[in-house]
């Protein structure tokens, strides 16, 4: 039996994957071990998505070459998007690596180690149908012990002209309720406290399974039933599937938090309708407007792509307009990245520094309806879930309702006694700083 490392790269989707492998390989009776060095074979989970995470993938293999060059670890494994997107172009210039897995094929994890141990010089390679309906397994939880993800489907179908994840992961493929309630259950069983359903398309969960229609209203009702968890969280609605039955749900469950993640790239028609986005500026003013009159107290995150094909001046400045007006609590505002393949790409783009530009003059101007979001929460009291401490600082730290982890801001805690991870506690806010909150824990 081997040791085998893990590095998981990219969203919590493939970080789902990840655990997924981790648990086949020790159930195949190798020793899953938290650092690669010394390793007898490293598994690169990598993400494919645009160009910084492509650069952060590679960068992490050949990181991981130059400590096999050195002898610390013995054969470099490469699965996820990189590999289902560029399978010849690693195997003709990154000759270090020793074996790769498609998105289709990461079921196959245990025999291509076995494979990659006992056959030295061979390189070993899997890439199976990216359509493959989803397998339920076990999993080896790489987030902390209080919260953890739950995949409810792969794949998309909704053919963004500039996204390239369906021809990575295929169509949308939704995964059976009963076997979700299963493994949500077992991480309820197992201490988690806050579950984060994820999917490219959580909206559209169920209209693939035999019936065609939108489950996951039903589905969230299941999962609040589940004793233990006390936050349930979503990402990501797609904004044309989101009809009054799923509203009703969120805002009568008081489990799911009033956080939702909308993807909406764009508020131009034009743009929108060459992204091949459904719905315009208006139905998105109005969904919003309706969702915050349904939902008391309702956090809005969604992201923007800036600089595609088609945005001048005008267009830009519709957007930045928008966004003053909607004053959308979290946004990620990212660069237009024409990923090839993709029909965005073949269409003539503005410069990439105007892209970047106008990305981050919508960071400046979200920071200030951001901070002044934050400067709202001074002087009151808020729910916060622990996430753990800091040495440096002496303090704990945690989240609201309104902070999804790895994605927004935190919670420095103040706290005379000691407050364990995975705690609920609640936290009067004394101070709003750099998109991060400080307090300290109220007497009861």
């Amino acid at each position: 039996m081997a040791n085998i490392g893990f590095i998981s790269l990219g969203c919590a989707k493939n970080q789902v994957d990840c655990e997924r492998m981790m648990y086949r390989v020790r159930e195949a009776g190798h020793t899953v071990c938290p650092d690669v060095s010394g390793c007898d074979v490293v598994v690169i989970n990598t993400c494919g998505f645009i160009d910084s995470a492509k650069s952060e993938a590679i960068d992490a293999i050949l990181q991981t070459a130059a400590l096999k060059a050195q002898g610390l670890v013995g054969k470099i494994l490469v699965t996820g998007c990189l590999s289902q997107r560029y399978r010849q172009e690693i195997w003709q210039e990154m000759p270090e690596v020793d074996g790769m897995l498609g998105t289709g094929s990461y079921t196959e994890i245990v025999p291509a180690i076995t494979a990659l141990l006992e056959e030295p010089g061979k390189h070993v390679e899997a890439f199976g149908s990216i359509d493959v309906p989803e397998q339920a397994c076990g999993r080896i939880l790489s987030t902390p012990a209080h919260y953890a993800y739950l995949k409810i489907a792969e794949g998309c179908d909704n053919r963004c002209a500039y996204c390239i994840i369906p021809y990575l992961r295929g169509k949308y493929r939704s995964r059976p309720m009963e076997e979700l309630l299963r493994e949500a259950q077992r991480l309820a069983d197992a201490g988690v406290k806050e579950l984060i359903v994820v999917a490219q398309d959580i909206s559209r969960y169920g209209t693939d399974l035999p019936g065609h229609k939108r489950m996951l209203p039903e589905l969230l009702r299941q999962l609040c039933r589940i004793e233990g968890f006390h936050w349930i969280r979503l990402h990501y609605l797609y904004p044309d599937l989101i009809d009054d039955e799923m509203i009703e749900t969120i805002a009568s469950e008081p489990k799911i938090v009033k956080y939702l993640d909308i993807p909406i790239q764009h508020c131009n028609d034009a743009i929108l309708s060459r992204m091949n986005r459904r719905g315009n500026g208006a139905f998105l003013q109005a969904l919003f407007a309706k969702l915050r009159s349904r939902i008391p107290g309702l956090v809005l995150r969604t992201s923007i792509i800036t600089g595609l094909p088609g945005e001048g001046e005008a267009e830009f400045q519709e957007l930045c307009s928008f966004l003053r007006a909607q004053r959308l609590e979290r946004v990620g505002a990212f660069p237009f990245s024409p990923e090839e393949g993709t029909p965005a790409a073949q269409m003539d783009y503005p410069d990439t520094a105007v892209a970047q530009e106008r990305a981050e003059t919508v960071e400046r101007l979200q920071l200030e309806i951001m901070d002044a979001y934050a400067r709202g929460l001074l002087g009151k009291t808020v729910e916060v879930l622990v996430d753990g401490f800091d040495e440096e600082s002496g303090r704990f730290y945690g989240r609201t309702y309104a902070d999804s982890p790895e994605v927004d801001g935190i919670v420095w805690i103040c706290a005379e006694e000691p407050i364990a991870e995975g705690d609920f506690v609640m936290v009067t806010i004394d101070t709003a700083e750099d998109g991060d909150l400080s307090g300290y824990v109220a007497e009861e």
